[in-house]
């Protein structure tokens, strides 16, 4: 493409990524805007050169070009990678309006991080700054989050520009690598592939939630790579742009512009890097999701499959679903460890969504509460799920009434209210309440769902109860809502939390610090009479492809019409529905290695094409490769992260004569032909290295 096209297509792309927010909170043309946007220049097609397990490992030079930056953008008081905007003089550009302590570096904690706090007082108002940073020097990675008080008397000068991030990393040229968010399609979680342009590629949540694109990306550049990650769990934005020396990154909260009462406190979201070098993709991907298993996820997290005894159309009584329990197989027993109980375990009125707010259970189906049935599920050793949407509140519940004797605790628009968790007290009230109904109905897995936008409701919040400072209710409520997560867990001992939100909408590091999304996608609902898209199977290995990218652990409804169906489940937290689902061993084999490296082979959801996938260490793991209906009739797997040298055998799980011997470096550089006449089907394969002579 011509050079002057090239331009003008970024300048396009800009205009159209910022025209949303103009239309503020119209989700349906943020989506449209946005994924018009990021066709001009973006492309799902991605390939990646081969890389072997010694490319794969962390490098000193790795870990030093980490420690440098961090030293000379995090702990300094010289050039902050952070910037905000104090009574319209900014901090970068007026270091000398601060008075700037860096703390000393503390010791590794059980994850091996070494924490630092830098302390900035303003010289002229009561406001301080105090920067929270993390260095995990073994993973090459470190994250911080800047937290602004003000400490005086008075209302401090206005805020702006509340940047988590701004700063230039030094990559060169650069190709930026992310994926879409939710939006309940099939091609969720798509992995896209753009140049960083000149012009500002900007990237933003949608009305508060995650559905344009999730807040992850790797920046490959030809003199270095990082990936970059933005925690915030409301509306966050990310803005890359292409310089001589690399990409200049500006992150933060988009919407911000206020004084801060005295003692108030906010919050940026926060941001990490994690740095890699070598200019393949594939290793910023896979030292991402080695960051996220040992320095993000709770470390009590493990793989579960669970059994939805009652969906949201159920209406069977205590009783009735303590005798399915008890009355199921031993085998099937074996093969789950969660019983899952979906929405409308409440009273309601027509159906499940408009008892949202009585979080009690419904008293003529379960008399003696959900305790009977809780202690039932624990007697077979299995964990009762229960799920629970405390943000939504509609008019009647219990909720409803306690929150509108309190000016401030709820605000209305429209039919689905909005619970402040902004407001101290109320979050407070909620912690108290949901924490009880866990401890009270015996839940082990608590999950949240969030099923609207939040973005108008804060800020017609900030216009009701904050005098009109733009962006406050929002910092509140997403800081109170960590805290309203931490509490549950310090208070129901083992709480695991599932991560819902309409399914994948609130994906993002803060939220993987306590939780995980079971549900990742909506498109994987299926309603009350059966029926499921034509592409079901397509889409879900499409989405684990693409969110295995950057996240080790998600789930899904595994269906089981068919064995490509049954295996196009391939999860680390499937869940199933009937009970006398068929036995897999080899795909039961296959989940063991999905928290182990990653490699996207081949991708898409295109029923034309064929999609592989593979996870495991550099001595053995597994390939998935799923040949769809309009496939070729032949595939070349090729794998990654082998030890060139190393000789390995591959075998084909349902044909033991399908079988290679061949070393690491054939297995990556030039591959296997797989004849793959039968379609649509769905090929295990393991590889291990074979025992030295």
């Amino acid at each position: 493409m011509a050079p002057r096209w090239r331009l003008l297509l970024c300048w396009l792309q800009a205009l159209l990524l910022v025209l949303p927010q103009f239309a503020v909170y119209h989700y349906g043309f943020k989506q449209k805007a946005d994924r018009a946007a990021l066709g001009l220049t973006s492309v799902s097609d991605v390939s990646f050169a081969p890389i072997d397990a010694d490319a794969l490992q962390v490098s000193d030079a790795e870990r030093s070009r980490c420690r440098r930056w961090y030293d000379s953008h995090i702990r300094t008081a010289q050039s902050p990678a952070y910037d905000f905007s104090v009574g319209g003089r900014s901090l970068q550009n007026h270091l000398r309006d601060w008075e700037i302590a860096v703390g000393e570096e503390g010791a590794p904690d059980d994850r091996g991080g070494k924490p630092t706090t830098v302390l900035l007082r303003h010289k002229k108002s009561g406001l301080c700054a105090r920067v929270e940073a993390v260095i995990f020097e073994a993973q090459a990675a470190c994250e911080w989050t800047v937290f602004l008080q003000n400490k005086g008397d008075a209302m401090s000068p206005v805020i702006r520009r509340f940047l988590c991030a701004d700063c230039t990393l030094e990559t060169g040229r650069t190709n930026v690598l992310f994926s879409r968010g939710s939006a309940s399609a099939a091609d969720d979680f798509e992995l896209l592939c753009s140049a960083v342009p000149p012009t500002q590629m900007r990237f933003s949540a949608t009305c508060g939630r995650t559905e344009s694109v999730l807040p992850f990306f790797n920046l490959c550049g030809n003199t270095g790579g990082a990936v970059l990650s933005v925690g915030w769990t409301g509306q966050w934005f990310t803005a890359l742009r292409q310089t001589a020396n690399g990409v200049r990154v500006r992150a933060g909260q988009e919407y911000f512009r206020a004084p801060l009462e005295p003692g108030e406190e906010v919050r940026s979201p926060l941001c990490s890097l994690t740095f890699y070098e070598g200019g393949n993709a594939l290793k910023g991907f896979d030292r991402f999701r080695q960051m996220m298993l040992h320095c993000v996820y709770p470390a009590s997290l493990q793989p579960m499959r669970s059994y939805l005894f009652a969906d949201e159309f159920c209406t069977a009584t205590g009783d009735e679903l303590i005798r399915q329990i008890n009355a199921m197989p031993a085998e099937t027993l074996r093969s789950i460890d969660t019983f899952w109980m979906d929405a409308g375990w409440y009273t309601y009125e027509k159906s499940w969504y408009d008892g949202v707010g009585n979080w009690t259970p419904d008293a003529a189906r379960f008399p003696d509460g959900l305790r009977p049935l809780s202690d039932a599920i624990k007697a077979k050793g299995k964990r009762f799920l229960l799920w629970y949407e405390p943000e939504r509140v509609r008019e009647g519940t219990i909720l409803f009434e306690e929150g509108s004797r309190h000016a401030g605790w709820i605000v209305r628009q429209g039919d689905n209210l909005l619970w402040n968790l902004a407001d101290d007290e109320a979050c407070r009230c909620l912690t108290d309440y949901i924490a009880a109904s866990l401890l009270e109905n015996g839940v082990s897995v608590y999950r949240q769902d969030f099923n609207f936008w939040p973005l108008e409701y804060w800020h017609k919040a900030d216009k009701a109860f904050c005098g009109g400072r733009r962006g406050i209710t929002e910092n509140h409520y997403v800081t109170n809502l960590y805290r309203y997560l931490d509490a549950l867990c310090a208070r129901v001992p083992g709480l695991i939390i599932d991560n819902c939100a309409s399914g994948g909408k609130r994906l993002d590091q803060e939220m993987c610090r306590r939780s995980v999304p079971l549900w990742r996608s909506d498109y994987n609902c299926v309603p009350a009479d059966g029926t499921v898209p034509a592409d079901i199977a397509e889409a879900t290995q499409a989405m684990t492809y693409g969110l295995s990218c950057w996240l080790p652990m998600s789930g899904t409804m595994q269906l089981a019409s068919s064995d490509y169906v049954f295996r196009s489940g391939l999860l680390t937290h499937p869940l199933i529905k009937t009970p006398d689902g068929p036995e897999d061993p080899a795909l039961e084999q296959a989940r063991a290695f999905l928290t182990e490296h990653c490699f996207p082979l081949t991708g898409g959801a295109d029923r034309e094409k064929t999609l592989a996938m593979q996870f495991g260490s550099e001595r053995r793991g597994a390939a998935a490769v799923y040949v769809r209906e309009g496939a070729p009739d032949s595939f070349v797997l090729r794998l990654n992260g082998l030890i060139p040298d190393q000789s390995y055998t591959l075998c084909d799980a349902d044909d033991p004569e399908r079988c290679f011997a061949e070393t690491g470096r054939t297995l990556m550089e030039t591959g296997v032909t797989l004849q793959t006449a039968e379609k649509p089907h769905a090929y295990l394969l393991f590889y291990g290295a074979d025992a030295p002579k």
